[in-house]
């Protein structure tokens, strides 16, 4: 490694309709990426799409707004891109960037501008901490195919998953402490979220499920807080992990639950998952069902999760 190298850092995340009107189209795009959901044979993917697209934009509009008209996803990934370029200065010259998968910025739009920044060589790091094909593997391929029709020949480190990188722990149980704390010491069920993915994958091979529980084992043996994993988030005609958010919710309402805490796993920066799904739509059901919920806060641009990106960097380049 040349210390005198100047290093593109692309943070590889999914993207999301920054206004009503872009739903539709941002829905087409996951859609049609095979690598996320098999819809009928290949040739018939993106006429399949455009349907479910069609069909899903106006719930999903709806969704979008009761969290401000649009997704702040891009907004929280850049603060944590301008965050980490930050952390990086004392370590060398970086530029880091958003990379997102089915909105802007796209990769062709992201490697432009590392382009014109002149950077040498790319470390391409997901923000997603267990690795599945449908989240980083089909943005990893996706930035491959970029560069190659671009015919840019930058040299490119991936990471490709870090479920126990030890300052991602720390993050997450200082938010569960935290969240915990709020219970004023009553018992707390503690739940973690994690994107449903299709039950196919797993059975390829896929590693999710796996790098989920090797997050949540390091994560209990420093709070001593036992925790049940379920999934949130199923989006198409296939057969999806469970058990599902408010499968646990109504089980936990009948088993007399009082106090719960959602930990969402998968999740390192606010989306609709996190603001709509957790923080309005499980929120209601779970106090319908006489529950106190509290979810724990996102972990977008904290110090400490920043800190734990920068190590990710500088592991990958000291190999």
């Amino acid at each position: 490694m040349n210390t005198q190298d100047k290093i593109g850092v692309l943070l590889l995340n999914l993207g999301g309709p920054e206004r009503l009107e872009d739903v539709r189209p941002f829905l087409f795009n996951l859609f049609s990426d095979r690598q996320i959901i098999r819809l009928g044979p290949a040739f018939l993917q993106k006429t399949i799409a455009r349907i479910i697209a069609h069909r899903r934009a106006p719930k999903s509009m709806a969704n979008y707004q009761r969290i401000g008209g649009g997704s702040p996803i891009r907004l929280r990934t850049e603060e944590q891109a301008a965050a980490l370029e930050r952390a990086l200065q004392g370590d060398g010259s970086f530029v880091v960037r958003p990379c997102m998968r089915y909105w802007h910025p796209f990769a062709d739009e992201a490697l432009r501008e590392m382009a014109a920044a002149k950077v040498d060589r790319l470390i391409a790091l997901p923000l997603y901490p267990h690795y599945s094909i449908a989240t980083t593997g089909s943005s990893l391929t996706d930035l491959r195919r970029t560069l190659a029709r671009m015919g840019l020949r930058l040299p490119v480190r991936e990471i490709d998953s870090w479920p126990i990188e030890p300052q991602y722990v720390a993050s997450l149980v200082a938010r569960i402490k935290e969240g915990v704390g709020g219970f004023a010491g009553q018992p707390v069920q503690v739940v973690y979220s994690a994107h449903s993915l299709p039950v196919q994958f797993i059975r390829e091979g896929d590693p999710y499920v796996r790098h989920l529980e090797q997050t949540i084992r390091a994560v209990e043996e420093a709070t001593g807080v036992p925790g049940r994993l379920c999934y949130q988030s199923r989006s198409g005609p296939v057969e999806w992990l469970g058990p599902a958010l408010p499968e646990v919710i109504e089980e936990l309402a009948k088993q007399g639950c009082i106090n719960m805490l959602v930990v969402p796993i998968s999740f390192v920066s606010d989306h609709v998952e996190t603001l709509y799904e957790i923080d309005i739509q499980y929120r209601e059901m779970a106090e319908g069902l006489g529950i106190r919920f509290a979810a724990t806060r996102a972990l977008n641009d904290d110090p400490s999760f920043i800190a734990a990106l920068r190590s990710l960097v500088l592991a990958n380049l000291a190999v």
